[in-house]
């Protein structure tokens, strides 16, 4: 009841959060899909600039006579603590947080204020997809990220997960539970999880609003998309211990996986191959669903490799961090 009583009263001014990082291409590509929204409402567009060496302030020139933008040069802190810069310097109540590289569809913001009109929170988090445009590459690596045979859904397809968890290429905070919560923690991977709960312990209310998806570009080469996951594995048992309650034996599952591979490789050298035939059942499934999904053979081919680099990355991130970091 006070949520809904607030939203009647209070009427939600957005101000878009966006770090960048040597990436003025795709400030150019999101820039310009911002002019393709049709939400009628006014909001300003906040560039922070991290210590960029290839600067994005001469593309910004296109833009300042159609967007309110607001650009901000910074020594480099990483995205998390350029994040709470920007929505420091922000004068609006909501705050949408975005990745430098995605596009967004132009029902984004009317489908965000849509949906905080209809059930207000004061968290938001939003799902990510590949575009037609994409490099085939880089929708097998959409695919790897957001398939149910391959990360469960939690990224924003699986129905009714609940309580979501915020990912920070596409998630909205109000200016009240910013200033609680401080914003982004010095986590280099794992910060927006890492808000998520203590945004949780303050009493505020996350949502995922399915509509509001972004086009996400993701890392374009293999070694880039290992160096992520394996990022992302890091990050998962220090949140662990800071969580205990956020515990679960499905981030053990990547692994396990890459654990059992190796092993049924070894029982292979020993005339054993029968565990090697469950992987082999594993993409073969995998390698089906990708192709329907993608209605390319060329994709599901591409999936089955993102996806062994997405269990290696986040795998032997995980066990390293698990054993061998205190």
């Amino acid at each position: 009841m006070k949520s809904s009583f607030i939203i009647r009263i209070i009427k939600l001014q957005f101000s878009i959060i966006i770090p960048v990082y040597n990436r003025p291409k795709e400030i150019d590509d999101l820039l310009t899909s911002f002019l393709k929204q049709n939400f009628k409402e006014d909001y300003e567009i906040l560039i922070v600039e991290d210590g960029s060496t290839k600067k994005s302030d001469v593309i910004l020139k296109k833009y300042t006579s159609k967007l309110n933008i607001k650009y901000f040069y910074k020594e480099n802190s990483g995205a998390g603590a350029s994040r709470n810069f920007g929505m420091q310097k922000a004068t609006g109540n909501y705050f949408i947080i975005l990745d430098s590289d995605v596009v967004l569809p132009s029902h984004y913001l009317t489908q965000v204020n849509k949906a905080l009109q209809n059930k207000y929170t004061d968290a938001f988090g939003g799902p990510d997809t590949a575009h037609k445009s994409f490099t085939p590459m880089q929708k097998a690596i959409n695919y790897a990220m957001t398939s149910f045979l391959t990360t469960g859904g939690i990224r924003g397809k699986k129905k009714g997960v609940g309580k979501f968890q915020l990912r920070s290429f596409n998630l909205g905070i109000s200016k009240k539970a910013f200033l609680v919560t401080q914003g982004f923690s010095n986590m280099k991977t794992g910060e927006d999880i890492d808000l998520t709960f203590r945004l949780w312990k303050q009493g505020f209310q996350t949502q995922l609003i399915t509509p509001a998806f972004v086009y996400h570009k993701r890392r374009s080469t293999l070694q880039q998309f290992f160096k992520q996951t394996f990022s992302f594995g890091i990050a998962r048992p220090i949140l662990n211990r800071r969580y205990p309650e956020s515990k679960k034996i499905t981030f053990w599952f990547p692994t396990l996986f890459m654990l059992g591979f190796l092993s049924s490789l070894l029982f292979k050298v020993f005339g054993f191959q029968y565990l090697l035939y469950v992987y082999y059942f594993y993409f073969i499934v995998l390698f089906v669903d990708a192709t329907i999904q993608n209605k390319s053979i060329k994709i599901a081919l591409y999936s089955i490799v993102t996806t062994f680099i997405q269990f290696l990355g986040y795998g032997s991130g995980f066990f390293k961090s698990q054993f061998l970091r205190k």
